[in-house]
């Protein structure tokens, strides 16, 4: 791991916006170039936290930025950042260490990699298979296309 930041982008299928998210290692401060005006932000940030667990930025047993930090960087109500890391806790992705701070649970990227993978395939997938239909595309066609 690197001291320096790094970036990462992820495409939101819901909006169509592109998210960059930089994560700074040594200051472990993460800070979205873009807000999606349509989406609470807690959930956008909920998201930008499993997109750097499943993309193994944020590792196993790995500090998370701090509520404050977030808070400051972003400029956003504190009461914002803890209800998206809440709901980290409450799914098992993030845990609590009294007077440490928020921590990635053991096992976090696989549980974050089964729900992310049930989420696409219950809500995503048939949007996209539906759009593909109505463009006349052949699901064959672009998979040979995208190898």
């Amino acid at each position: 791991m690197t001291s320096e930041k790094q970036f990462c982008g992820a495409l939101d299928l819901t909006s169509g916006l592109c998210f960059g998210v930089l994560l700074n290692y040594t200051t472990k401060t993460m800070t979205m170039d873009l807000w999606d005006p349509t989406l609470p932000i807690y959930l956008q940030l909920r998201a930008r936290v499993v997109h750097h667990i499943l993309s193994g930025t944020l590792a196993e047993g790995q500090a998370v930025p701090s509520v404050r930090q977030v808070a400051a960087d972003e400029k956003i109500n504190p009461i914002t950042i803890s209800k998206a890391y809440q709901m980290l806790v409450d799914e098992g992705l993030l845990e609590k260490r009294r007077g440490l701070g928020m921590f990635v649970s053991v096992g976090a990227k696989e549980r974050a990699l089964q729900d992310e993978r049930e989420i696409f395939l219950t809500r995503e997938w048939p949007k996209v298979l539906a759009r593909i239909q109505n463009l006349g595309l052949d699901p064959a066609q672009l998979i040979k296309g995208a190898k």
